[in-house]
């Protein structure tokens, strides 16, 4: 057991736990800004941009998150992000028209981005190498939670309340994100470096981690489904005249992702990429099958059930071979080069399949993302001997 204890520290608790609740605060505003800012007399398209701006500056600001990650304490970046996210919230809440939605939004994307650089890199840093992809299978976990509930109960109390009162429970989040990290011990204060060698680096300010490349790019490949699912199961459900009971969906796939991280946590550290790669590949072309085929809640929960093994399973260990595959000083670095695939998902997975969805019959909406699939081995094949490697080397 002593074994154990040293991955499960009170710091290591405290900002899982933190990670939960700014990645809930993010992802509860997700499914509501759009009508926000429709109601606020934003039109489809400068809505559509409201929503996408937040991903975009992530793009530009991950590669600077990511290089002050590896010189300034962890506590205090994830501190000003927290900060951040609770001044854009907040914003949301008073804005008088939709085009502040639009700054404010930026605020909120900037303090995202030092949180998921940051929250990563320090957990890494609390752990011992040899558990980092336990550690980061739960943290992932935290991710998947919040991305999974904060939706649904966003919708719920949206409908109860109107968007002004719902939109109040993200800054309640982001402000205890904030209050939780005062409470955690190790500050992960990056080692000192020498003067000179401190000039040198500040100058020579790098974009990614080249060794995280791949990863950032099947990053992209796996995610783009998931978030054109989180955009748009609504309204194709909608469309499609589907009796299905759609605010369920990404709870079942919470509960099943929940269930498999609990089972295989201790293999994380042990099987090799190639062998969770297979079977996530698999897993995420019969959840498109099922998504594009699917008719009532059985085929729906099964789609939730797949899509958790395809996307939901690789993310962490995504994540956690990001981490394994960088040196020790260019964490953050890994770290911001992982979520930079996440972005690109996260904003062309929406954005491509909205133009998608204008050309072709709705019924074609998953069916023409099984196109992915070869691009992930083709990415693959070429890497599989490092990526299969870092969990030997560490």
């Amino acid at each position: 057991m002593t074994k154990e204890k040293s991955v499960y520290t009170k710091d290591v608790l405290l900002v899982m736990a933190a990670s939960f609740f700014f990645m809930f605060s993010t992802m509860f505003v997700n499914p509501l800004i759009n009508g926000y800012a429709k109601s606020l007399g934003a039109s489809s398209g400068f809505a559509g941009l409201i929503v996408g701006i937040m991903s975009i500056a992530a793009m530009f600001l991950r590669p600077i998150a990511g290089n002050l990650t590896d010189k300034f304490s962890k506590y205090r970046l994830s501190f000003i992000g927290g900060i951040l996210i609770v001044v854009g919230v907040t914003g949301y809440v008073i804005a008088p028209a939709s085009n502040w939605l639009l700054l404010f939004r930026l605020i909120n994307g900037s303090g995202y981005v030092l949180c998921t650089v940051c929250m990563t890199t320090w957990l890494a840093f609390l752990v011992p190498r040899a558990h980092v992809g336990q550690a980061m299978g739960f943290y992932g976990l935290m991710n998947a939670l919040a991305m999974a509930v904060a939706p649904a109960l966003a919708i719920s109390i949206y409908q109860k309340t109107g968007y002004r009162t719902a939109i109040i429970a993200s800054a309640i989040s982001a402000f205890v994100m904030v209050i939780i990290i005062q409470f955690v011990g190790n500050k992960a204060k990056p080692k000192e470096v020498k003067h000179s060698e401190k000039k040198k680096s500040f100058l020579h300010l790098k974009i990614i981690q080249k060794n995280v490349l791949p990863i950032a790019i099947l990053t992209t490949l796996f995610a783009f489904p998931y978030f054109a699912t989180q955009a748009d199961l609504v309204t194709y459900v909608e469309e499609r005249h589907l009796n299905v009971n759609v605010g369920s969906y990404f709870l079942i796939y919470a509960v099943v992702l929940l269930l498999i991280r609990i089972v295989l946590k201790n293999l994380f550290d042990t099987v090799k990429f190639g062998t969770w790669f297979w079977y996530s590949v698999v897993a995420t072309m019969i959840y498109l099958i099922l998504l594009a085929t699917m008719k009532n809640n059985w085929v729906m929960a099964l789609a939730a059930t797949f899509m958790a093994i395809g996307y939901g399973l690789m993310y962490s260990v995504l994540q956690s071979t990001a981490m394994l595959l960088a040196p020790i000083s260019e964490q953050g670095l890994a770290s911001s080069t992982f979520y930079l695939g996440l972005d690109f998902g996260m904003a062309f997975g929406p954005i491509i399949m909205g133009f998608i969805n204008d050309l072709l019959p709705v019924k074609y909406f998953y069916l023409v993302q099984l196109i992915l699939i070869p691009f992930m081995i083709l990415i693959y094949l070429p890497y599989r001997v490092r990526l299969n490697g870092a969990i030997r080397h560490h």
